[in-house]
């Protein structure tokens, strides 16, 4: 079969028609409502709290784009993450990654900014990584790629998880379940999302702290 510019736009619809009319989740969501109110609080610097897990997201998230690919809101994304690290003791330090919207280096970004050594990477579409310090960028400790997948019972478990490393505990990774129709259903989808993802792509501004209302 030979791919056509028109065959490519043709699936994107067919795509975007099913998630409109087909199969909803598990759990439904409410719209899209205003974005998060983010307040920039300056360069992010590398902490000394080793009570601390940072948290990253990319240039988009909760501002231009306000929901996963399976419309689960960013602020509750944020929410659980949050949740998940404080119900472990430990507390969490939010920042904005503006030169990548790849989500390995943005998780590794907010390891090399955290006290404890430990980050997490969120993209808008929901793709998420804990990471540490000492691992190159294309490691990590887990990684959740399928993002259509990622309800927030596991936003909330990564939190937990990485707060777990934090605290030098060796964690059983966070359950993942597996799809094989996920990635054809939703690859797509999840193309225009990055496009419209790095087009706020800033590789000249520092990460940037930042604080908000969840």
């Amino acid at each position: 079969m030979k791919i056509t510019e028109e065959l490519v736009r043709e699936v994107i619809l067919e795509v975007l028609r099913e998630l409109e009319t087909g199969e909803k989740p598990a759990k439904t969501f409410k719209e899209d409502g205003p974005p998060l109110s983010f307040k920039e609080l300056g360069v992010a610097r590398t902490g000394t709290d080793k009570s601390e897990v940072v948290v990253a997201v990319p240039p988009a998230f909760g501002a231009v784009m306000n929901k996963t690919i399976i419309g689960i809101p960013h602020q509750q994304v944020l929410r659980e993450i949050v949740a998940g690290i404080e119900e472990e003791g430990l507390k969490a330090r939010l920042v904005r990654v503006h030169r990548t919207a790849d989500v390995a280096f943005i998780a590794h970004e907010a390891a090399k900014l955290s006290g404890s050594g430990i980050g997490i990477g969120t993209l808008s579409r929901g793709t998420s990584v804990i990471h540490q310090r000492d691992l190159k960028p294309l490691q990590n400790l887990e990684l959740f790629s399928q993002s259509p997948l990622l309800d927030l019972e596991t936003f909330r478990a990564i939190g937990r998880n990485a707060a777990k490393y934090a605290k030098g505990e060796s964690p059983r990774p966070v359950p993942v379940r597996n799809d094989p129709m996920a990635r054809p259903r939703y690859q797509g989808l999840a193309a225009l999302l990055h496009n419209k993802e790095t087009q706020y792509v800033n590789p000249d501004k520092p990460a940037q702290e930042v604080s908000v209302q969840l």
